[in-house]
């Protein structure tokens, strides 16, 4: 990226930053009033458990990052060149120019910084630095080898909406957050850098601008040739480890599969990597590429991140090397539910809520993976006969849509941080006809959340949602959907990161997939496909709550009659076996009268 200038000739940090060894990788809305009914004003969400470190504790968290020399992910396997057909992961922006965080409003700065427990003594401490994106409030998307094996809980520092890296206290402008959840690709590999992406969730969302993460079906983006763009602050040259103080961006070709394999050999996975540039020549002199320190960052095509850096060679220059990026595009199903979805006790497992019909009290039961924990109370929920799990406004914190039985009005329940209090919005006026009412998820493919209703007529209804709790206009999608006892959805079924619908006919059983086709209109959905006959005798309550599990696949769970409740798990399957084998989760579910 060029040698940055710096301010008074001060000098900069030397921090090697973010790259495994070996494949060192590339490395408010203020509460509204609580609906007047007594019954309802026995309502008691709980505060959702997020909590946010102090500005003393994040200052102290940066001061040991900027001061520390380690390296992210850092692996024992040995450096190799380029020429031999193995990697050694280490990368940097070189050769190209400064730019702003006004051009990537998006950007953000990952600091790890931990004094081991020895505030007096420095020479145990870790600190480093990576890249990562805002791609919705409260995400950024990473490299695995950033997140993998560090606690960024308790030591993490991310700051966004500045130009500059941290100095002496001063952020310039920017804002510093602290950590609630980290969670990187469960198949991800140290040692050869394969699925290396991430996400780290903060407490509290942040004003920055989000950038949407690449569709599936848009292969077109790793044409060879196609012009993509890295962005980071790190190093800026071969012959040392400075990195750099300003926000810097360079623009590189798409290489073939082919070119990345014969340059890496078995190193390079086809359809998990993608590499770009040109190569390089050796030296600082006519190489642009990516450095130490743009670890985990963005390389964008399109207003859209098609790549994470991820690794490439020692000091990034060596002759004939590429920037290796994880491909987006082959991991949009998986870390889907991670970026647009959340859940009830904030560990990235798809909780379930339900009420009891007999005393009208509403419980969570969180999910442990492949069973459900003891129920915990939000009081009573009376007065209410639908009850939907969601984030409407992309703040990390789940929230509800609730109808009211007396009229139909349907309301949008959110949690304010700034207030640490529920707040009630109308969101559908006299809405008692509706068959269904679904939150799926982001169906028309702008990456924000939307609603979706079928009437009386069975005519399916796209509220667009505008990432804030409000709709825009609908549109129409499709009629004769009154044909179905049960429209479900939640997430992404069959793995191309596309939301889709659940259905289940009324008189003969068959369960169908609706496939997203990340559009609004009649042209939202594929046509039905079928995935199985449950009739009503079989199962009489669905829920889909996102993904139960933690694989990355959306979830249905089930109850029969008799009150047993099974999960069957998304596999992302294409065909119509799109779950595996059901999972019973007990037998006590009759009581419940409403499902998440």
């Amino acid at each position: 990226m060029g040698i940055p200038t710096s301010g008074g000739g001060r000098h900069r940090r030397r921090i090697r930053i973010a790259l495994p060894v070996v494949a060192v990788g590339l490395a408010a809305t203020v509460a509204g009033a609580l609906l007047s009914s007594s019954a309802q004003a026995a309502e008691a969400p709980p505060a959702p458990r997020a909590t946010a470190p102090s500005a003393k504790e994040l200052q102290k968290r940066l001061d040991v990052a900027l001061a520390g020399d380690d390296i992210a992910g850092q692996t024992s396997k040995e450096s190799l060149t380029a020429g031999s057909k193995a990697t050694t992961v280490d990368p940097k922006i070189i050769g190209g120019t400064t730019t702003t965080i006004t051009k990537a409003p998006w950007m953000a700065q990952l600091w790890y910084g931990d004094d081991r427990g020895t505030p007096d003594n420095t020479s145990d401490d870790i600190g480093f630095f990576c890249g990562g994106a805002v791609v919705s409030p409260t995400k950024i998307l990473t490299a695995a080898h950033c997140v993998k094996g560090y606690d960024w809980k308790a030591h993490g520092a991310i700051v966004t909406g500045t130009t500059q890296l941290p100095s002496e206290g001063d952020v310039h402008g920017g804002t510093v957050s602290g950590v609630w959840l980290q969670w990187n690709h469960w198949s991800y590999n140290a040692s050869t850098i394969d699925n290396d992406i991430a996400v780290l969730t903060l407490p509290n969302p942040v004003k920055a601008t989000p950038i949407p993460l690449i569709t599936p079906a848009n292969t077109g983006s790793y044409v060879a040739g196609t012009k993509a763009t890295v962005y980071g602050w790190g190093r800026t040259t071969s012959t040392n480890e400075d990195i750099s103080e300003t926000l810097k961006t360079a623009t590189l070709p798409i290489q073939s599969d082919t070119t990345c394999a014969n340059t890496y050999g078995a190193d390079f996975v086809k359809g998990h990597m993608v590499c770009a540039g040109t190569p390089a020549t050796g030296s600082d002199e006519g190489t642009t590429s990516a450095c130490n320190g743009d670890s985990g960052g963005p390389l964008v095509y399109g207003g859209r991140i098609v790549g994470v850096v991820s690794w490439g060679v020692k000091d990034c220059v060596e002759s004939g090397a590429y920037s290796v990026f994880s491909k987006v595009t082959s991991y949009v199903g998986t870390v889907y539910p991670r970026i647009d979805d959340t859940n009830l006790s904030g560990d990235h497992n798809a909780d379930l809520w339900v009420r009891n019909a007999a005393t009208q009290t509403g419980y969570e039961l969180d999910s442990k993976g492949t069973t459900l924990a003891a129920r915990q109370s939000w009081g009573t929920w009376s007065g209410y006969n639908l009850l939907l799990q969601t984030d409407l406004d992309r703040d990390g914190y789940q929230d509800l849509i609730v109808r009211r039985t007396s009229d139909g009005d349907v309301f949008w329940k959110h949690y304010v941080p700034a207030s640490e209090t529920w707040a009630t919005q109308l969101v559908g006026d006299n809405w008692k006809t509706r068959l269904s009412i679904v939150a799926p998820g982001d169906v028309t493919g702008d990456y924000l959340p939307d609603l979706l209703s079928v009437d009386s007529a069975g005519v399916l209804w796209i509220y667009p949602g505008k990432g804030n709790g409000s709709f825009g206009t609908r549109a129409k999608a499709g009629t004769g959907w009154n044909s179905f006892n049960f429209v479900r959805g939640h997430g992404d079924f069959n793995g191309d990161g596309r939301a889709d619908l659940l259905a289940r006919n009324r008189t003969s059983g068959a369960v169908y997939l609706y496939r997203g086709r990340g559009t609004t209109g009649t042209g939202a959905f594929a046509p039905g496909l079928k995935v199985a006959t449950w009739s009503n005798t079989t199962y009489n309550a669905f829920a889909t709550v996102g993904d139960v599990n933690g694989d990355g696949m959306a979830d249905l769970l089930a109850r029969t009659p008799a009150g047993k409740l099974v999960l069957y798990r998304g596999n992302g399957g294409a065909t119509n076996v799109i779950f595996s084998a059901a999972l019973s989760l007990g037998t006590s579910f009759k009581q419940y009268d409403l499902f998440g």
